[in-house]
């Protein structure tokens, strides 16, 4: 089975960060991919999810968005959705 959620980061990026500590925190396991490394085309990534920042999460190939959206999902229905 493939990891659901899929999280694009910065190693230095506090919200990335906290992004990733709140899904450990859940027990929702991720893939994570640093968009400063391997020559990731980081403008691709930006043109399919309408954000310029990181984090950006996505449910299979659905956009949450970033670790606000998680937040206010984790907060608001849970997020057991994503296990």
């Amino acid at each position: 089975m493939s990891t659901r959620v899929k999280i694009y980061t910065k190693v230095t990026c506090p919200y990335c960060i906290m992004a990733k500590n709140l899904l450990k925190k859940r027990g929702i396991e991720f893939e994570e991919t640093v968009v400063t490394q391997n020559n990731f085309d980081y403008s691709a990534l930006c043109k399919k999810s309408g954000m310029n920042t990181v984090p950006q999460i996505f449910l299979e190939d659905q956009l949450i968005g970033g670790f606000d959206q998680l937040n206010h999902m984790d907060q608001t229905q849970g997020l057991d959705s994503l296990k």
